[in-house]
């Protein structure tokens, strides 16, 4: 395990309410920079299951999915049966001396166990919430179920996702879902500043306040120029494959061992060191060429050109002369690529953490990098319950009062 490193958010205390990816991805980003997250997870119910659902997600190593060692890293775990008033008791102590609360269940779960935020914030003012749902806490959507992949399609990414007049596909990953953490943690910072600010005699922690993130919002917030060309112009972006429609020439372009290159030739003079590169001047000094808007009129001959050109060499072959020529171009990578790349390892993104078993496991390392006060390793992801005994001391229960909770299957 690393060394203790010095983090921006030591002495945050954060409470997790949610499951799955968006709101413990947020939480687990707070927690990789100093901030305590204790994560409420169910107790085995009937003598099975329990425990965040993620943890037997994708592929299980001992039991327990590997990915739970990403998303649960430096948590502690405290199993609660949320159903039971004596466990709703225990978040609301929780809550009295924390920072920060995030859940990600449906609007209105959190009133029905008494844990809205007039109820929260009432006892503690300081408390922010972050509540991550489908479609937001208002609005006539509120109440339906809602995923990240559901957001990725009504946020208008699916829509761009894919060929033409094929399918529409997925990107690969719960891009919804984590694109609704960030925003999260976004406004976490941002509520922590105005509690800052809000500090005062009658409020000497500051004013904490909710924070609303709608996975769909979250989408739509990327999706740049999208809305704005459909009301200038009533146009509506489709999807255009690997290419980057009204830019070019910027495509992913297959190569003699049958590997994909993707390059990046659309600044006006990187345009030209492209086409002397693929020994086509007369391309790179055409008149109509030196600027965006034209090189996208004759986009079907750019790219059959480049096209032609990477056909005959390899991947690695077009990666060397394209840097020489100072053309930004990358391979596809695979996972096998990413762990095998010295970049990735320079920079600290291949971290290994030592399992229980003694095996070690490749993670991805601490995003962003801060030069004073960078995230770190402090403890491996939690078993289910692991720290349920050690937190309800902490908010002042005896042992006979856990054994009780325990007895009664409050806790686990």
């Amino acid at each position: 395990m690393s060394a203790p490193l010095p983090s921006p958010l030591q002495g945050l205390k954060v409470v997790e309410l949610g499951q799955l990816i968006a709101g413990p991805f947020a939480a687990k980003t707070l927690a990789d920079f100093g901030a305590d997250v204790v994560k409420i997870e169910p107790p085995p119910r009937n003598g099975r299951g329990g425990g965040d659902p993620l943890r037997g997600w994708r592929l299980v190593k001992d039991g327990t999915s590997v990915w739970w060692q990403v998303q649960a890293r430096n948590k502690r775990s405290v199993a609660l049966d949320l159903r039971q008033p004596e466990a709703q008791d225990i978040v609301r102590r929780l809550a009295a001396e924390a920072d920060v609360l995030i859940e990600n269940f449906r609007p209105g779960a959190m009133e029905e166990w008494g844990l809205g935020p007039e109820v929260l914030q009432r006892q503690n003012p300081a408390l922010i919430m972050l509540r991550v749902s489908g479609y937001g806490q208002t609005g006539p959507y509120r109440d339906r179920p809602g995923f990240g992949v559901v957001a990725e399609a009504m946020g208008g990414l699916r829509h761009l996702s894919g060929e033409p007049g094929r399918v529409p596909v997925r990107v690969g990953v719960s891009i919804g879902d984590t694109l609704a953490s960030l925003h999260g943690v976004i406004g976490i910072l941002l509520a922590l500043q105005h509690r800052h600010r809000t500090v005062s005699h009658e409020a000497p922690r500051g004013r904490g306040q909710v924070v609303d993130v709608a996975l769909f919002e979250a989408v739509f917030n990327c999706m740049e120029s999208l809305l704005p060309e459909y009301s200038a112009f009533g146009a509506v972006r489709g999807p255009a494959g690997s290419a980057m429609p009204g830019i070019a020439p910027t495509n992913a372009y297959l190569c003699a061992d049958g590997s994909h290159v993707l390059i990046a030739g659309n600044g006006d003079s990187i345009f030209r060191r492209l086409m002397a590169c693929i020994g086509r001047p007369d391309l790179g000094e055409a008149p109509d060429l030196q600027d965006n808007a034209g090189r996208v009129a004759r986009v079907a001959e750019l790219d059959a050109a480049i096209g032609a050109w990477t056909a005959g060499l390899t991947a690695q072959g077009v990666l060397a002369a394209l840097e020489a020529a100072e053309v930004p171009a990358g391979k596809i990578y695979t996972v096998a690529d990413i762990a095998a790349d010295p970049h990735y390892a320079a920079r600290d993104m291949l971290r290994t953490v030592r399992l229980d078993d003694g095996s070690d496991l490749l993670v991805p390392g601490f995003v962003p990098r801060l030069s004073a006060s960078p995230g770190g390793h402090r403890r491996n992801a939690p078993a289910l319950g692991q720290d349920t005994d050690a937190v309800l001391r902490e908010v002042g229960l005896s042992e006979a009062q856990i054994a009780a909770l325990r007895e009664r299957g409050v806790v686990a």
